[in-house]
């Protein structure tokens, strides 16, 4: 999908890959388990689709945290940086997020030419990843919030990610406690709803959340739904 003549983005799904059994099939994480050569070969799946040089790509290790790299000329494939979110204005240089039940995001700026992949589960969540990455675009790039759109990617719903007490407890002791609910002595976490309130928080008027859930759909990765398996991608890139 084209937000103009530059800037692409793309939501993987778990098929149109090589990899077998639990990481069927556009498996694209090493950390995994699978076979790294099968994963390389996704890998190579994808930028053939893209039109990109996989050599390009910047992605991560990521951490759970709220750490953002901005990504400059000498970072590339064989190079990820232990963090949760990347940032750059470079063209031909695709960003890479991935998950499997956790919320990936994509950031562009369109005035100003500037690109973000953010990984959000419910810790880099509560550790605000969404104001650390936008903070980062508005620092280094000058871009402006009303400028700025974010898509959320496939991830966990509400009614199929269950938290215990502890976790519900803390979060309801935040200014989150609204993403928390209560059934039959059970607590279910919606994670979307913490991003949606920060970024609008932060300015952003153009959030696109198409609510796909990677647990109830199997066309997904989902590791709470399956325990082993493989992992998803967001990806966006500006062309030149």
């Amino acid at each position: 999908m084209r937000l103009n003549k530059n800037i692409i983005k793309k939501f993987t799904t778990k098929d149109g890959g090589k990899s077998s059994k639990d990481y069927n099939s556009l498996n694209l994480a090493f950390h995994v388990n699978d076979n790294k050569d099968i994963v390389l070969q996704n890998h190579k799946i994808l930028s053939d689709q893209m039109s990109y040089n996989l050599n390009s790509l910047a992605h991560m290790k990521q951490i759970h945290s709220n750490i953002v790299k901005v990504v400059d000329k000498k970072d590339n494939f064989n190079t990820p940086y232990e963090c949760d979110a990347l940032v750059t204005k470079l063209t031909n240089t695709p960003l890479m997020i991935m998950s499997a039940d956790c919320t990936p995001l994509l950031f562009s700026d369109k005035t100003k030419a500037v690109i973000a992949v953010a990984h959000a589960g419910r810790a880099g969540a509560v550790k605000n990843i969404v104001k650390n990455t936008l903070d980062t675009m508005r620092d280094n790039f000058f871009c402006k919030s009303e400028d700025i759109e974010v898509d959320l990617g496939p991830a966990i719903c509400q009614d199929c990610y269950e938290v215990g007490k502890e976790i519900a407890h803390e979060l309801e002791a935040t200014p989150y406690n609204f993403s928390i609910k209560e059934e039959n002595k059970k607590f279910f976490l919606d994670i979307n709803s913490i991003l949606i309130y920060q970024l609008e928080k932060e300015g952003i008027i153009n959030i696109n959340n198409p609510k796909v859930c990677t647990s109830c759909d199997q066309s997904y990765f989902s590791y709470r739904r399956d325990n082993i398996t493989g992992r998803q991608a967001g990806i966006i890139l500006i062309k030149e």
